[in-house]
């Protein structure tokens, strides 16, 4: 199976890159200094390079906050690029998988999402996703967008990274507690779209495309997940904070950002006979590779 993978560099991606040759994937995920991926003509020569059996997008800007002040470089690489990767691979007949995000629903429906279920962003970053997710959509038919949540790994900025930082300098730790989400695991997600990604190359036109939802198995709280990670490390810290519940409003952000999106991962497991990991043993796995490197930059 020949994979071109935009986003290499990211949690994501450079988890599918590790699993690739286990996984027995030819791939290709060229550098950031190699392609800009706000570059249309580039994207489209690349495509356009080789034979591929699918396409992997986990591309993407992230920064929930700093897109609120460039909303013009989160909508370029967040819906700009997707829906040129979209029209191109689906003018050839190349299947898309996408990764977008729990935060295209605005957090109030007061139970998990599931993927019929309206949108509403409440933020920048949101609107930009959910744009990608539509270009998408309208650009290639034999297209996967896989939502996911509260991703985390032992690369890149990330809250579990964060708060094992934040360990080592304070005594008080205060976080939210009143926003519920499904913390997921890179390298969880990275696997369940490379078996995605087989299922749709051995279906072809008969592979049941469409939006699904993708996150570690079990529910929690910023709040409850910052105790948790201080928890697993603890012992092998220099001090053990004491962690602080908050409501949102005590912790002002320049975005606004949804209460509640748990999402419902029923139709992905059932559809692609795929495990969700719970939450709390990735997160352990994570913690010790984390302390082991004792770089949490």
């Amino acid at each position: 199976m020949r994979v071109l993978l935009f986003g290499g560099t990211g949690q994501v991606g450079a988890e599918i890159c590790t699993l690739a040759g286990d996984a027995g994937v030819d791939l290709v995920a060229p550098e950031e200094a190699d392609l800009n991926i706000t570059n249309h003509e580039a994207i489209v020569a690349l495509i356009a390079s080789q034979r591929w059996d699918i396409v992997i997008n986990a591309a993407a800007y992230t920064n929930v906050d700093g897109a609120e002040s460039e909303e013009a470089l989160a909508f370029a690489i967040n819906a700009e690029a997707p829906a040129r990767i979209a029209a191109e691979t689906g003018r050839r007949g190349i299947p898309l998988i996408h990764i977008s995000t729990d935060y295209v629903y605005d957090g109030k429906k007061g139970a998990p999402y599931v993927e019929q279920d309206a949108i509403g962003p409440l933020n920048v970053y949101g609107r930009s996703k959910a744009e990608g997710d539509r270009g998408v959509g309208i650009g290639n038919r034999r297209h996967i967008i896989v939502r996911t949540s509260w991703v985390y790994s032992h690369r890149r900025k990330n809250f579990v990274k964060t708060i094992l930082q934040l360990a080592q300098t304070r005594d008080q730790l205060k976080v939210v507690a009143d926003q519920h989400g499904c913390p997921t695991r890179a390298s969880d997600i990275a696997r369940a779209c490379l078996d995605i990604a087989k299922h749709c190359v051995a279906d072809g036109e008969r592979a049941p495309y469409g939006v699904y939802h993708y996150a570690g198995a079990g529910r929690t709280s910023w709040f409850e997940f910052a105790t948790a990670i201080i928890g697993l490390a603890a012992e092998r810290l220099s001090r053990r904070p004491e962690i602080l519940p908050i409501p949102t409003r005590d912790y002002p952000t320049p975005a606004n950002r949804p209460l509640d999106t748990r999402l419902d991962c029923g139709l992905v497991v059932q559809t692609f006979n795929l495990t969700l990991q719970p939450w709390q043993h990735a997160l352990a796995d994570t913690i010790d590779r984390l302390l082991a490197e004792r770089d949490f930059r």
